[in-house]
């Protein structure tokens, strides 16, 4: 059973969004973006290309300059929102991620590079990361 936060998680995560296309509705499907997840001091890459995920792999906050946009949440954030679509199957609607950035002081995604244009990319592909979320409804998932 694979821990969240883990490449592990992300690289099951990123097979079963594949394997689903009912799962590529978010911007009209297509989503081509390199972005980072931060949670709490852990980074991921992600990338998409059409309709698919590319790639998931852990990095460092030193390699990222590269990125569109990091989506950062707090690990109890990132957790609840897990725990929440294992146990819906989806994120309900406090906790999906366009939910949590609009009820957030600040915004949950940045640009690395303070780029606003690939910043603003986060919101064009938003629903696409959140179907990606949403497929680890079905990811047995352990935490600590």
């Amino acid at each position: 059973m694979p821990l969240f936060p883990s490449e592990e998680w992300f690289v099951a995560v990123k097979n079963q969004y594949n394997e689903n296309p009912d799962l590529h509705s978010g911007g009209g499907g297509a989503c081509d973006t390199l972005a980072g997840l931060e949670i709490a001091d852990r980074f991921y890459r992600i990338e998409f290309a059409g309709h698919e995920c590319v790639e998931v792999k852990e990095s460092t906050k030193s390699d990222i300059d590269d990125l569109d946009f990091v989506i950062a949440m707090s690990e109890e954030i990132w957790r609840e929102m897990v725990e929440d679509i294992q146990k819906n199957g989806k994120a309900s609607a406090l906790l999906t991620l366009n939910s949590i950035d609009l009820s957030s002081e600040d915004s949950i995604a940045y640009s690395p590079v303070d780029d606003q244009y690939r910043q603003d990319l986060f919101y064009r592909y938003n629903q696409n990361f959140q179907d990606f979320m949403d497929a680890s409804a079905t990811i047995e998932t352990s935490f600590d």
